[in-house]
Parts: C-alpha cells; sequence; structure tokens
C-alpha cells in the first residue's frame, strides 16, 4: 500500500478519487445527449454500476501482470515465492476495489433522490467473480510479459474496446442481434449485468451465464500457473 499510493501526493485517496471522477464525468457528459440512462433515472447509478466492474478487473489484471518485476528484489529471499507477489498484489487491489466500490455507491445512493432496494448477494458474487478473472487474466500476462516484452503492448490495443464492450454505457438487451452475438463472449459483460440485478430489482439478465465466465477463467489461470512454475525463474533472470 505504501509502496503504490505512498510517493504520491494524497495518497491512499487517490483509490477513490480516480474512479469518483470518472463516472462524474461520463454522468454528466451522457446526461447532457440522453434524458435517462437505460435502468433508473440516475447517470450516476448506472455508469457506476458498470465502470466499477471495469476498474476492478483492469486494476487487478493489471498489477498481476506486472507482480514479479514489481516484487523482484523480494524474491531473491528463499522464504518469498512468485505465488507469494501474485497473491500480495491480488489481495491487495481486490480489497482496495472492494473499499472503493461501497464508498463510492454509498454515497451516490446517499446523493440521489430515490429510494432503492438493493440485493447484496448479486452484488458481492460479481465483485468476487471480476477479482477472481481478473486474478487469471493477470496470472497469464505476467507469464507472457515476461517471455514476450512485446505482448505487453499488444495486449493494451487488443483490450482498449473493453471500455465500450463492457457494458459501462448501455444493457446487453438494448443493442442489436449480431451486437449481442459478438459481446456475449466477453465475460465483463456477463458481470456488468450481475452487478446490475443486484442494483435494480426489476432487472433480469436473461443472457447472464457464470458457468461460461468461471470455467474461462479457470483455464487461464491453470495455464498462467503453468508457464510461471516452469519460467518464472527465466523471467526473473531477465
Amino acid at each position: 500500500m505504501s509502496t503504490r499510493y505512498g510517493s504520491t501526493p494524497g495518497g491512499y485517496i487517490w483509490a477513490v478519487l480516480e474512479p469518483l471522477g470518472a463516472i462524474m464525468i461520463l454522468s454528466i457528459g451522457f446526461s447532457l445527449l440522453l434524458r435517462a440512462p437505460s435502468l433508473g433515472n440516475s447517470f450516476l447509478l448506472f455508469y457506476a454500476s458498470g465502470y466499477l466492474v471495469l476498474s476492478l478487473y483492469q486494476n487487478v489484471s493489471t498489477s498481476i501482470a506486472r507482480a514479479l518485476l514489481f516484487s523482484k528484489p523480494l524474491l531473491v529471499y528463499p522464504s518469498v515465492s512468485w505465488l507469494d507477489a501474485i497473491f500480495a498484489r491480488f489481495l491487495l487491489n481486490s480489497l482496495t476495489n472492494a473499499l472503493v466500490a461501497y464508498l463510492l455507491l454509498t454515497l451516490i445512493i446517499m446523493l440521489i433522490e430515490t429510494r432503492i432496494i438493493l440485493d447484496a448477494g448479486p452484488m458481492v458474487i460479481a465483485m468476487g467473480v471480476t477479482a477472481f478473472v481478473g486474478l487469471a487474466v493477470g496470472t497469464l500476462n505476467c507469464a507472457l510479459f515476461g517471455l514476450f516484452p512485446a505482448w505487453e503492448t499488444v495486449w493494451s490495443i487488443a483490450t482498449r474496446p473493453l471500455f465500450l464492450a463492457s457494458g459501462i454505457f448501455y444493457i446487453y438487451e438494448d443493442l442489436p442481434t449480431l451486437a449481442q452475438d459478438i459481446l456475449w463472449w466477453n465475460p465483463l459483460l456477463h458481470l456488468t449485468g450481475l452487478m446490475r440485478a443486484g442494483l435494480y430489482p426489476s432487472y433480469r439478465p436473461d443472457y447472464l451465464n457464470l458457468t461460461y465466465v468461471l470455467s474461462t477463467a479457470v483455464i487461464i489461470l491453470c495455464l498462467g500457473l503453468l508457464l510461471l512454475r516452469r519460467h518464472h525463474k527465466t523471467i526473473l533472470n531477465r
């Protein structure tokens, strides 16, 4: 925590201010173009429900992808393993983003002038599975970034459309059939729908398939762990 946030002015508060600023900008911008969001009447709540899922995934996966390089000085000690580095980054970023989501959603609900009936179960599951997906992708990328440095640039370019493809600005049901058929394969779109099911009692994401999301994450995680187990020394010696 001190390494990541302690060197910047304001410190840990930036973990809250960064997503809050992004959500406010989205809400103000789209409120000028649209009369109401796809669900409810609060732009803040609607965009927060999508942005917090994407933010959790990106923060967890990105930090874990750089875990070995970040913790390289500690890994010279025999008692510290590469698994420790990955787990530490996963734990810190998952708990940080969970706290941020709790604070921001609480603040937004207090600010908007409407009664909201929350179902905490889907929201907790959505955040937990999102963190797990981030762990899986981050672990695989930790191996690939170390073995093939150019892959980091390729991955950064290839995943930029996630901001548009993860359901932050819309719900799955509003999309044309062709877009639905393509975007259904994005696990984050399923998790955004699950998150919104907890915030909007009338919303039922029938397209949601947690089995697909979890099985995909397990396969990616196993592949990443196998690669790191075999090549972590090669990555650390570069």
